[in-house]
């Protein structure tokens, strides 16, 4: 790509390495920028990226577990309006014990993808408020989305007595035998009858 297409990425990027200590930084591709940092700098790079550079729209936060690794990366995705380029802030953590500083005072939104990361995960976030239980209700196995979770053990120890969808009567024939209505054509052909 040309110089001239990229420039916008690449003069945010001069910006950030002159002003922060990246672990990494590059252009992805035209309209997405990445940069990694240290736990430490998030706070700081979202602010700057938020007050000084036009990401004022927090548009994501995830999640990846690098098991293999012993950590957490937690990716926060910024976007700018006017430019239309993605700003990707990466950092990692450890699995154990890790932790990161809550920031939802710079964009209130992040409250509910933090707390969402906090039971998936078990990731803590310094000062972040909500109740424990966001999704999960009396939760009392390791986090869902970590990959040491076993998902087919679990599914046969609490839903090992459940009937599957073959030997469950059909939701159609339900409504059919509580409002006597005659099935429509469409849906005949996915009766049992």
């Amino acid at each position: 790509m040309s110089e001239n297409i990229l420039h916008n990425e690449q003069k945010l990027l001069n910006l950030l390495e002159k002003k922060f200590l990246l672990k990494e930084s590059r252009i992805i591709r035209a309209k997405r920028v990445e940069v990694k940092v240290e736990p430490k700098e998030v706070i700081p790079v979202l602010l700057y990226a938020k007050e000084n550079s036009g990401y004022i729209h927090f548009a994501h936060m995830s999640c990846v577990d690098w098991i293999e690794d012993g950590e957490f990366e937690v990716v926060y995705i910024l976007w700018h309006p006017e430019e239309k380029i993605n700003l990707f802030v990466k950092t990692r953590v450890p699995r154990d014990n890790g932790s990161l500083p809550n920031i939802d005072f710079i964009w209130r939104q992040a409250n509910t993808y933090e707390r969402e990361i906090r039971e998936m995960f078990g990731l803590r976030f310094e000062g972040l408020e909500g109740r424990k239980e966001f999704i999960l209700e009396d939760w009392n196995n390791i986090p869902p989305m970590r990959r040491d979770f076993d998902t087919e053990a679990y599914v046969k120890e609490v839903f090992f007595h459940r009937l599957g969808r073959e030997d469950a009567k059909d939701v159609r024939e339900k409504i059919q035998e509580r409002t006597d209505e005659e099935l429509p054509d469409f849906a005949k052909k996915y009766s049992r009858d």
